[in-house]
């Protein structure tokens, strides 16, 4: 198996055979619980540094990750680039705002303007979060030279042509990912996982739809 999915399956942060809701609204039976993995400091660290490896020749100054995950494995990447590269490699983040872009706050727009950025995100369904942090950088006067994802859950859809630069995923785990009104979990009358994942989240939401 993958190294990446040994590492998840090891800290017990593939879930499958349920119903649950993904960052992009989007509905599936199988979950990667990022926050099973994090506390794991030498297997968090682990992910950091296949990333460097794969990117080590490419030219990069700054290492960018979403919040929440993202942030975690931009610091790994950017220390273990740092070491490969020897010289320093910079590790900022963006932040989600309520209407869900990816913002650069803390004057971080700054440290990264006229810089080759390296993007790197724990997981992507749809791209969308990846995209979003990529405008935030063209904003801020930088320059995407790659993308990278621990784990790419729609390879077919999620590539380098689709992202508009060079991508890569440490690991592929192709899973079955529904529109909610098409979602055959919710046909079923499957109950939405409410403990990890955005399912709470979508069931208030529903609740607040008018009648």
């Amino acid at each position: 198996m993958n190294e990446i999915l040994d590492i998840l399956t090891a800290t017990g942060a593939i879930i499958d055979n349920n119903h649950f809701v993904l960052t992009s609204g989007k509905h599936s039976p199988r979950y990667i619980n990022k926050d099973a993995l994090y506390p794991h400091t030498k297997e968090t660290a682990r992910i950091g540094e296949l990333f460097a490896e794969k990117f080590k020749d490419v030219a990069i100054d700054v290492v960018v990750g979403p919040a929440f995950g993202g942030i975690i494995l931009s610091q790994w990447t950017g220390y273990y680039l740092t070491k490969l590269k020897k010289q320093e490699v910079l590790s900022v983040y963006t932040e989600k705002t309520p209407d869900s872009n990816q913002i650069f706050r803390r004057g971080y727009d700054a440290v990264i303007k006229g810089k080759n950025v390296l993007v790197v995100e724990d997981l992507t369904s749809t791209g969308g979060s990846v995209k979003k942090v990529m405008v935030s950088i063209a904003g801020a006067g930088a320059t995407v030279a790659a993308v990278g994802v621990m784990v790419n859950r729609n390879p077919q859809d999620v590539t380098t042509e689709t992202i508009g630069v060079p991508f890569y995923a440490l690991a592929e785990l192709p899973t079955e990912i529904y529109d909610p009104e098409n979602c055959p979990l919710c046909k079923k009358g499957i109950p939405i996982n409410i403990t990890v994942g955005h399912g709470k989240k979508f069931l208030e939401s529903r609740k607040n739809l008018p009648a």
